[in-house]
């Protein structure tokens, strides 16, 4: 992808919620947004109040959903295990994807060494009627996350045993264009408990600047 595009102020937003699959989950952030464009808060099909789709059988088929909602210049904005369904879409559409941002997410890398808890048994005794999507999602992205030279804001909090912020750290030495916000006392579910703090700094990014605006 040129510069021109990486340059590109986005048109859309689509927010991308973690396993539970709540739409709601960055409406907090929205809210408090300056950014004109126009927002999209997407629902995994078969969790929660958002109808199954029996087309959707894995993290891939959420991928193409989040996809054919990309038809103009886009930002995609994701938490936790919504950071790999937009790993896997800004691979597939990386021409119309101007920004990232990944929240308290693995992004599909290995985590062994890092330090991080294993979510999926808690999660899986907890929501025992939830698809198996996300916790037997195993695959590793590496790879293909070295190739997206697309603007990345990376979010974590320094209370997270799931997503620690040597994950974070990980990521952002593997994406070609990349800046790690650590935020004091945020934990996993940072974005969706703290907006007033990610909001601004997701503003900035979106329109090229670096950290919080004065």
């Amino acid at each position: 992808m040129g510069a021109a595009l990486q340059a590109t102020v986005p048109s859309r937003l689509i927010f991308l919620p973690g396993a539970m699959g709540d739409p709601a989950f960055w409406r907090p952030v929205g809210e408090r947004l300056a950014a004109p464009a126009e927002q999209l808060h997407l629902g995994w099909p078969g969790f929660g109040t958002t109808p199954a789709d029996p087309s959707v059988q894995g993290l891939e088929d959420l991928a193409a959903l989040v996809v054919e909602e990309i038809d103009r210049p886009t930002a995609l904005i994701a938490q936790s295990m919504g950071g790999v369904v937009a790993v896997l879409a800004a691979l597939q559409a990386p021409r119309l994807v101007t920004h990232l941002v990944l929240a308290a997410t693995s992004g599909g890398i290995d985590l062994a060494g890092l330090g991080a808890a294993d979510w999926r048994p808690a999660f899986e005794r907890a929501n025992p009627r939830l698809p198996r999507w996300f916790s037997s999602y195993r695959a590793d992205l590496g790879a293909g996350i070295a190739t997206l030279e697309i603007p990345a804001l990376l979010l974590w909090g320094d209370r997270d045993p799931i997503s620690p912020v040597a994950v974070g750290r990980r990521l952002e030495r593997l994406l070609p264009d990349a800046r790690l916000e650590v935020i004091a006392g945020g934990g996993h579910d940072l974005a969706h408990a703290l907006p007033e703090r990610v909001a601004p700094l997701i503003d900035a990014h979106l329109a090229g600047r670096a950290g919080i605006p004065a």
